[in-house]
């Protein structure tokens, strides 16, 4: 009786306020969350982590160490899905970045990226922390936690300097502007511990340099990485 008052108090918050995909915006049925089935479907998976020296690995060739990194779809401006990322991200839908997490997860659950033993989200400055209200990339590694049991190490690896948007800024100007940017506060959370570093989307890979090069200063720590989106712009 409680679960059947439930639906239909359900049904009748979706008939006034409908769930709507966000890529396409269509209605969603009661099984369905965040995209259509169509749009979900659609999604331009990268599937690289099916791939050893896949696009994302070969980012990092001769700037830092990894043992592997994959992302989840191919992320292009003006496309549908776009808007995933920038509701995650500028628009305070950080559900999004859970769901997502999780869904990227489940397909990794028989990979490599499974045997980590620690997920450690791309830190945002305290200061821009606040004027959004949570850190997208945490919201991600949440949901990648849920899946693999793994548990998600917030704070100790830190951004000190509250720098510029790396938005419109050229491949050297990224990386000037990040590199001294990071910074490790507890060594010990690292230490002897294959840690898995998680961001929303991967263009000139500038950010997570900076952040894999404080995580190795730590003994015996190693670094794959994973995102949600990745972008060749």
């Amino acid at each position: 009786m409680i679960h059947f008052i439930s639906s239909l108090i359900k049904d009748f918050i979706n008939l006034i306020y409908p769930k709507l995909c966000l890529t396409c915006g269509n209605d969603l049925s009661s099984r369905e969350e965040l995209m259509c089935a169509k749009c979900e479907y659609d999604l331009p998976k990268t599937k690289f982590h099916k791939e050893r020296d896949n696009p994302v690995e070969q980012i990092f060739w001769g700037r830092t160490q990894i043992e592997h990194a994959t992302a989840f779809f191919f992320y292009m401006k003006g496309s549908r899905y776009q808007k995933l990322i920038h509701d995650l991200k500028y628009r305070g839908q950080k559900h999004i970045g859970k769901k997502m997490g999780k869904k990227m997860a489940m397909e990794l659950t028989d990979s490599y990226f499974n045997e980590v033993d620690a997920i450690v989200p791309v830190p945002l400055h305290p200061k821009k922390q606040r004027k959004r209200g949570y850190n997208q990339s945490e919201w991600i590694a949440r949901g990648i936690s849920e899946v693999f049991d793994t548990p998600v190490i917030n704070n100790s690896l830190y951004r000190k300097l509250n720098n510029k948007s790396q938005t419109k800024k050229s491949r050297f100007d990224r990386w000037q502007n990040v590199k001294d940017v990071f910074a490790v506060k507890n060594e010990n959370d690292f230490t002897n511990k294959h840690v898995l570093l998680v961001d929303d989307v991967i263009t000139t890979g500038a950010t997570l340099e900076a952040c894999i090069n404080q995580l190795l200063g730590c003994k015996n720590c190693r670094v794959s990485l994973i995102c949600l989106g990745y972008s060749k712009d």
